[in-house]
């Protein structure tokens, strides 16, 4: 049975939350130290979180890069708040996905359920048929994916990936050298796509791009006009690829 987090300050909310988690077949507890959202996160150990943004002594953004420093299982942000910027911080902190208030129900257990298949379900494991260099991980040239520690490694360095970015970085690798369309990558990211606003897609990529700069790969993930993103892999000896496309940016 997969555990549920509850991050909400309300308690009728709270409530509701839990009593919706439990009817559909979760395990479900809601914090009651906001002081130490934390510490309640590592005691329960929750394949997945709910997390208000609007919260006492600090907010869901704040507890978000807490929780991401431990681990990476999903985070859906709930809020009150619509606007696209708070939309786009959620991922930016480290959250999957977003849903505003009120909460409609049906499509929440629905990307709860979407975001449990990516995370744990028969969206999580690797292909079979995709070539890897050890089990659970895989690699585009000198660049190595790590599935299961949701790791990025160039040469010597590495760099933690949030969920969305290991999804959005597995994707690419599997396609290295070609080009990977919006739509597909929006796909990977959640079942439908349909209930996610373009910009979030870009934010997510905006950050893999950032970490592979600092791994020393700055250039290697280029944006086509129009088509989508492709990832030029990287040679352990080489230094970054030119641009042999000029219809290819590089933002």
């Amino acid at each position: 049975m997969y555990r549920i987090l509850i991050v909400e300050d309300d308690p009728k909310i709270a409530a509701i939350l839990k009593s919706n988690m439990e009817k559909y077949g979760f395990e479900a507890r809601a914090v009651t130290d906001f002081r130490n959202v934390a510490g309640e996160f590592e005691a329960y150990a929750p394949h997945l979180t709910l997390l208000d943004i609007h919260l006492p002594y600090f907010d869901g953004y704040y507890w978000c890069r807490q929780i991401r420093l431990r681990s990476s299982a999903p985070i859906l942000f709930l809020s009150a708040r619509s606007g696209e910027m708070d939309q786009v911080m959620a991922i930016e902190n480290g959250g999957d996905d977003y849903v505003a208030k009120p909460i409609p129900v049906d499509l929440l257990m629905a990307k709860i359920r979407a975001a449990l298949r990516r995370a744990y379900g028969e969206y999580a494991a690797a292909s079979a048929e995709q070539p890897s260099i050890a089990s659970g991980t895989m690699a585009a040239g000198s660049l190595v994916l790590d599935l299961g520690r949701s790791e990025l490694a160039y040469r010597a360095n590495r760099t933690m990936l949030t969920p969305n970015e290991r999804k959005l970085a597995d994707a690419l690798i599997r396609s290295a050298g070609r080009v990977v369309s919006r739509e597909r990558l929006l796909e990977s990211l959640w079942d439908d796509a349909e209930f996610v606003d373009d910009n979030t897609l870009t934010v997510n990529v905006t950050r893999l791009r950032k970490k592979l700069e600092d791994l020393g790969l700055p250039g290697v993930l280029l944006t086509v006009r129009g088509q989508g993103y492709r990832l030029l892999p990287p040679e352990a000896d080489a230094p970054p690829h030119p641009n042999p496309n000029p219809k290819e940016d590089r933002p």
